[in-house]
């Protein structure tokens, strides 16, 4: 990354409190974010890229006699779109003026963040530079989505085995479509985690600071209710949500697989689609259903257990692009 120049040379921050108010940063916002980021327990390196990020996009508002109390969405998307970057680096950018916003509004609560607007209504004519990582990413159509919910609620077999399978099916199924869960983490989940009462569904990692939790939507808690019940009449199913068989073995990723590609075809999608409705199909479209209920990146980055908020921006541009294609197409 070739950092922007600036005619405010990196120093080493002053160590003081003049970053308390907003009308410290409104006079001196350079001296108030090195203030504030020598706070920020940084790598030297990184405070360093951190505060040419913020002088750049400083000297952008002053060559428009514009401050950080006058700025809004907008205007931050300007910045963002005029910045000759990838777009991981504009994330990172969004990000930092996100996170300096929020500072700033535990000393004035009402005071709006127009980073966090502009991440949610970025510019729709605005052409990022393409990288391997901004490929184009697969979503289910809303009819799509309806037809596999629809068919979580169809009449179910009549022989034991047979039921078994189906329900165990359809709720991995929910727990993609309807929870976000990638296939790993299906794989091995404790079954503990799916029967709990309070409405969420948490998933551990090996790493607890990746440990988090997920809301499914209701069709998705009907869909793990009853295969509860069904999981509960047969004993000795071991401690997996999800197990292969009745004596609790952990189910192959290719059984999973097998199982979503049954379930699909069973809902009468197949034919309709140029591309495999995958497990990750259905988890980015998840993602897509939470963004058109307007939910924020922050929540879907929180719920899907992205490390990084720019993977949930990335994702919500290519659902946008993928929305635009379809209505094109």
């Amino acid at each position: 990354m070739t950092l922007p120049s600036s005619a405010h040379p990196v120093g080493p921050p002053p160590v003081d409190l003049f970053d308390q108010r907003v009308d410290d940063w409104e006079r001196d916002p350079r001296r108030a974010f090195d203030a504030w980021l020598v706070k920020q327990s940084f790598r030297h390196s990184s405070a360093q890229v951190y505060q040419a990020q913020w002088n750049h996009f400083v000297d952008w508002l002053d060559l428009r006699r514009r401050t950080l109390r006058s700025a809004d969405a907008g205007l931050v998307g300007q910045f963002l779109d005029s910045l000759a970057t990838r777009k991981q680096q504009r994330a990172r950018y969004l990000r930092l003026i996100e996170r300096v916003y929020d500072h700033l509004a535990k000393q004035q609560p009402r005071l709006p963040n127009p980073a966090r607007r502009a991440a949610l209504n970025p510019d729709p004519a605005a052409d990022w530079p393409m990288a391997p990582a901004n490929e184009p990413t697969g979503f289910l159509a809303p009819a799509e989505r309806e037809a596999l919910v629809v068919h979580l609620a169809a009449p179910l077999p009549h022989t034991p085995r047979t039921r078994w399978r189906e329900l165990r099916d359809r709720a991995l199924l929910a727990a993609f479509l309807g929870a976000g869960l990638k296939t790993g983490e299906a794989q091995a989940l404790p079954e503990r985690f799916l029967a709990r009462s309070d409405g969420w569904l948490q998933i551990e990692n090996v790493d607890p600071r990746l440990t988090r939790r997920t809301r499914p939507f209701a069709f998705a808690r009907t869909a793990f209710d009853a295969w509860l019940r069904e999981r509960g009449a047969a004993p000795g199913t071991g401690s997996l949500a999800f197990p292969s068989g009745p004596d609790g073995r952990p189910m192959h990723k290719a059984t999973v697989l097998r199982a979503i590609d049954a379930q699909v075809e069973a809902a009468g999608i197949t034919d309709s689609r140029s591309r495999r409705a995958s497990p990750q199909t259905m988890r980015n479209s998840f993602a897509a259903h939470l963004f058109e209920n307007g939910e924020s990146a922050e929540l879907v980055a929180e719920w899907l257990g992205f490390e990084q908020l720019e993977s949930a921006l990335r994702l919500q541009t290519q659902w946008r692009a993928w929305q635009r294609s379809e209505a094109n197409a």
